[in-house]
């Protein structure tokens, strides 16, 4: 067995654009507190391209909207720290004011959401959603300038002038896609996150999407973030994926050691539930249900559904994993390193 070190140090470094140090998010209800993001840390490079995978509920989602500061009520930050870093100083996202999270957002983090309708308005075109955003954060600036800037960066996403003119229900679901990309690369941001950008899309439009993104992102040299589901469509595009679960990090590799060498149960399970050309035959998912996160077990979360669970039962029934690194650069959260 390969010796652990402790996650003290390595999953941040002082090179890191954006730093997630022990991340927690909760929704209050009448029965309790949920803890939605429990004690998740890991470190963004310029450039870097990182996914976020896991079940639904698993937290992806929240910690993505945790960083832009969107959580609503009842949800809310309660603890740990969101660093934006520029050059020598940092800024501490998490402790921002509404104001100065506003300013952020499109100049140095910005979020390509889920749902490309939903996130446009529907009475407005095109032209006017790309105003409104250079306008919130630029005052002194020519309508002339705004029409060319928009027309640039619609056409770095493969876009025709004529789309500024258009309202959101005349565009087909890429195209509006397309717009929400050039949105957030309007005002050059340092981080761009896309929360599972190609969910509603057929295959041939999620590659194009995706092809988009990454042409963007390297033209700006800018860090993404990409939440999913789809772990097939995210090995094509990320240097790292990290595995969620129950509001934990439980995995975080470079994606080729992640998938040639999975270390977590519950990373094995979701690889080998993909489908593949070579193996025929009835699909498997994985067994049992997720815990409860308004009152979750004591000890590993994952215990109950966990193949190995007998090579670790004692300690499993009592303590949690923390997050380690088993070999250089790959971590995970599991008893059995």
């Amino acid at each position: 067995m390969i010796a652990a070190q402790p996650a003290t140090r390595g999953l941040i470094s002082p090179t890191d654009v954006l730093a997630i140090d022990n991340l927690q998010v909760s929704f209050r209800s009448d029965r309790g507190e949920v803890k939605a993001v429990n004690g998740v840390s890991f470190g963004l490079q310029p450039g870097e391209r990182l996914g976020l995978v896991g079940e639904s509920g698993c937290g992806k989602t929240t910690t993505a909207l945790a960083i832009m500061r969107l959580i609503r009520p009842p949800g809310r930050i309660v603890g740990g720290r969101i660093l934006l870093r520029d050059g020598p100083g940092e800024t501490d996202l998490a402790s921002l004011s509404d104001e100065g999270m506003r300013r952020m957002r499109l100049s140095e983090v910005a979020l390509i959401p889920q749902g490309s309708m939903n996130s446009l308005n529907p009475v407005k075109r095109i032209a006017d959603h790309f105003a409104d955003s250079i306008e919130a954060h630029e005052r002194r600036v020519s309508e002339s300038e705004i029409r060319e800037r928009t027309t640039e960066v619609l056409r770095m996403v493969g876009l025709r002038e004529s789309t500024a003119g258009l309202y959101p229900h005349e565009l087909s679901g890429g195209m509006k896609q397309r717009v929400c990309i050039a949105l957030s690369i309007t005002l050059s941001p340092k981080v761009i996150i896309a929360d599972e950008p190609t969910s509603a899309l057929d295959v041939v439009v999620q590659r194009h999407v995706m092809e988009t993104l990454g042409a963007v992102q390297q033209r700006l040299n800018a860090a993404v973030i990409l939440v999913g589901h789809d772990m097939g469509l995210l090995a094509q595009f990320v240097d790292r994926l990290g595995v969620m679960y129950a509001g934990k990090l439980v995995e975080l590799a470079p994606i080729k050691d992640l998938f040639e060498n999975p270390l977590h149960p519950y990373t094995r399970l979701l690889i080998s539930s993909l489908p593949t050309l070579e193996q025929r035959g009835v699909f498997r998912g994985v067994p049992g249900l997720p815990p409860s996160l308004l009152n979750p077990p004591a000890g590993c979360l994952f215990a109950p559904r966990c193949p190995h669970l007998h090579e670790v039962r004692e300690r499993a029934a009592v303590e949690t994993p923390q997050l380690q690194e088993v070999t250089p650069g790959h971590w995970a959260a599991c008893h059995l390193y």
